[in-house]
């Protein structure tokens, strides 16, 4: 480039020699030079013609939003609380009877925003086709109160209703609502036919709401009758549009009721996956993240109450969620938990040894290292100090020598050690008091911020 502009700035030897016998040119010429100089300047500046392409190539792909996974969360099937009475959280769970003629209001917290939205609606444990007779999202302007003006209409393949086959996914098609970073949505599906029993995801800190009829353009909380359910249904992703460039990449959660959440205030979103994002935020460098936790999730085991093993949904779980890069995985507590009689959502299931834990986490770390995406170990805080019954010490063993594994092994990309953040330096068999709930076994608000504070962001 610099000898480039040197010669194009060479001074001109006629100018500096005037009198070396250079001899103008004829008119004639200065004229077919003239007109060859400014088709060649014309052409430099103008974009390529068609014929400037080799016949027959394709034209230039028309450029389209690269997604980024803002919101997710993992699906399950229907279940009553009579099936965990243990973990019941006092509101209604709504999955086992489905939806009717009425109307279903969920909130949901961005991590990331953009100029566009879609949305994932899950049917994958439906018993019939699951039939959308029309959907809304706005910004929430708390409880179940949309924004005004805001509201949009959702399609899919430009039809405003969908019918979605058992075992199926769909996605809405982009609709323009520019979104914040932690922005809150409300999202709202209108059934008119019975569902069923519905696809859903029973432990959240958000509320949903129902109505009879059709509310789905309802802007005010009094559209909606006063029973609450803690739980989202059919909802499993949430994913802002942007140019390649500008895309944020994506993180996702993936373990039990440690990664879902369970221990924090309702309605507070100060989950592990919520403070990780607003404290990438906060050091300014925001990524989309997806909680694909799940409540009584075992590594090993199906569970009638719990869905399906943590090995089996894992890779689904990676393929679903837009600009993937990072995942941390937390599993194994529920697979060392004690069995009690009569208990059917942990019925079938072998003893859990280092060994077949091991193995099943190295299987996680190959699905991820297959698809270019890095995995984090998490280790297993105390499970002793919970106010039920809940390990041996024979498990409480196991439960070490895997996390041994975790953080000595460098078979992971890199570790969250939760156990240290969370255990009580006085007590090492219990997590210490500020840091845990009420039921003495999950973490507390305080001690999700200690674990999303204990993450080395230059891993991600």
């Amino acid at each position: 480039m610099r000898r480039w502009r040197r010669h194009l700035s060479a001074p001109d030897p006629a100018r500096r020699h005037p009198h070396r016998g250079v001899r103008p040119l004829p008119a004639a010429a200065v004229s077919v030079l003239a007109t060859a100089l400014a088709v060649a300047l014309t052409g430099a500046c103008s974009p390529a013609t068609p014929a400037l392409r080799t016949e027959g190539a394709p034209p230039p792909a028309p450029r389209t939003p690269q997604w980024t996974a803002s919101w997710g969360a993992a699906m399950q099937q229907a279940t009553d609380d009579t099936d965990n009475a243990d973990s019941a959280d006092g509101t209604d769970n709504w999955s086992r009877e489905g939806f009717r003629d009425e109307t279903l209001r969920q909130v949901i917290r961005l991590s990331v925003g953009g100029p566009s939205l879609r949305l994932r609606f899950s049917n994958a444990y439906g018993t019939r086709p699951l039939h959308l007779a029309g959907a809304t999202v706005a910004r929430s302007d708390g409880a179940a109160k949309a924004r005004p003006d805001t509201l949009r209409t959702l399609t899919f393949d430009h039809a405003r209703s969908v019918t979605v086959p058992t075992g199926r996914s769909t996605v809405t098609d982009p609709v323009a609502l520019p979104t914040a970073n932690l922005e809150k949505l409300t999202v709202t599906l209108r059934f008119t036919t019975p569902t069923g029993p519905a696809t859903m995801h029973r432990f959240t800190t958000a509320t949903t709401y129902r109505a009879p009829g059709d509310r789905s353009h309802s802007l005010a909380t009094d559209a909606f009758d006063q029973r609450a359910s803690h739980a989202w249904y059919y909802l499993t992703a949430a994913e802002v549009g942007g140019t390649t460039a500008g895309s944020p990449s994506s993180l996702m959660v993936f373990g039990d009721s440690l990664m879902d959440g369970v221990g924090t205030s309702p309605g507070t979103d100060d989950r592990f996956s919520d403070k990780l994002v607003e404290r990438l935020i906060a050091t300014g460098r925001p990524k989309g993240l997806t909680n694909a936790g799940l409540a009584g999730d075992q590594l090993l085991h199906d569970s009638p109450c719990f869905g399906e093993k943590g090995t089996d949904r894992f890779v689904r779980e990676l393929q679903s969620r837009a600009r993937l890069r990072t995942v941390f995985v937390h599993l194994g507590a529920n697979d060392l938990s004690l069995l009690r009689d009569g208990d059917a959502c942990g019925r079938d299931r072998a003893p859990a040894t280092a060994r077949r834990l091991i193995d099943g986490h190295r299987a996680l770390i190959r699905e991820a290292h297959a698809r270019g995406i890095k995995a984090i170990g998490v280790t297993i805080p105390p499970l002793t100090g919970a106010v039920f019954p809940f390990i041996t010490p024979a498990g409480d063993t196991v439960r070490r020598q895997l996390n041994d594994w975790i953080r000595t092994s460098h078979s992971y990309d890199g570790v969250l050690d939760a156990d240290r953040a969370l255990t009580d330096p006085q007590h090492p068999d219990r997590i210490r008091p500020g840091y845990v709930s009420q039921d003495g076994l999950h973490p507390s608000d305080a001690g999700y911020l200690a674990m999303a504070s204990a993450v080395d962001l230059s891993t991600l």
